[in-house]
């Protein structure tokens, strides 16, 4: 399965968020990839990013959702894209799944709130398994990832052969100027990527946004925790990469003791 992660520049409007999206899915599918991740928030952006309150008003958000499932049909193409999702209880950080004909097959909530992110979102309370093209994946978002390995690991052990990992780590403002993608002296989240993946045998596919000072950069990770493939710093655009699904057994998530922790 060919599988394409973007990493757009931050949008300051949904128009914006919508005019990348469309050309990451047009660059991806070119590639022949099934299936494109973009980062956290993406529509209307991630807040405090520059975009206009209005934006997240709840009727401009399910008419963006509605462009993003003509966008997939157009180009037979699987799209995650995350956004921000109105509830009865308030805002919830989310990522929409959206099939290769425009269906919507579903969404993952952000469950595991970062503690500067409580006074923005609502947690949410379930996780999901998606498939597409016969390949099952989780998704878990930012955070989650990072500092909940469980949440990677509880789509493991119910045969997700990927976790998606939308996430949005860095600044347009200020920030250190990273060159080497995993070196030692980076921020931890590289690390953590190839950890998610090694520590259960499985892909872990993480999307970050293309800014000045990424804290990341976007890379698929293989079952054994090697980097098959990632994005240049600040640099928009998409990486796509051939998974096996065969080779991500989930191994290690599925000898996992679960009566020694109780």
């Amino acid at each position: 399965m060919k599988v394409a992660i973007a990493s757009p520049p931050i949008p300051a409007s949904i128009s914006e968020g919508l005019y990348w999206l469309e050309k990451l899915v047009k660059d991806a599918a070119a590639q022949q990839a099934e299936i494109i991740c973009f980062p956290e928030s993406y529509i209307p952006g991630y807040p405090g990013m520059g975009y206009a309150e209005d934006q997240r008003e709840p009727e401009k958000l399910q008419a963006a959702l509605d462009s993003v499932c003509k966008i997939a049909a157009d180009n037979s193409i699987a799209i995650i894209v995350p956004m921000d999702w109105h509830h009865p209880d308030g805002l919830l950080n989310i990522a929409h799944v959206v099939s290769a004909t425009g269906e919507v097959l579903g969404y993952q909530t952000k469950n595991q709130l970062d503690p500067s992110e409580d006074n923005i979102w609502i947690p949410g309370a379930e996780r999901s398994i998606f498939e597409v093209n016969g390949v099952k994946f989780g998704i878990v978002i930012c955070h989650e990832g990072f500092r909940y390995p469980e949440s990677v690991r509880w789509a493991a052990r119910r045969d997700a052969k990927i976790v998606f990992h939308p996430h949005f780590g860095g600044s347009n403002i200020s920030g250190v100027q990273l060159t080497e993608w995993g070196n030692k002296d980076n921020p931890y989240y590289e690390k953590a990527m190839m950890m998610r993946a090694l520590e259960n045998t499985i892909y872990f596919a993480s999307s970050n946004y293309a800014s000045l000072y990424p804290d990341s950069g976007s890379a698929i990770i293989a079952p054994d925790g090697r980097c098959i493939i990632h994005e240049t710093y600040g640099k928009p655009g998409v990486i796509v990469a051939d998974i096996d699904p065969e080779a991500a057994t989930g191994l290690l998530a599925k000898r996992l003791k679960n009566e020694l922790y109780k």
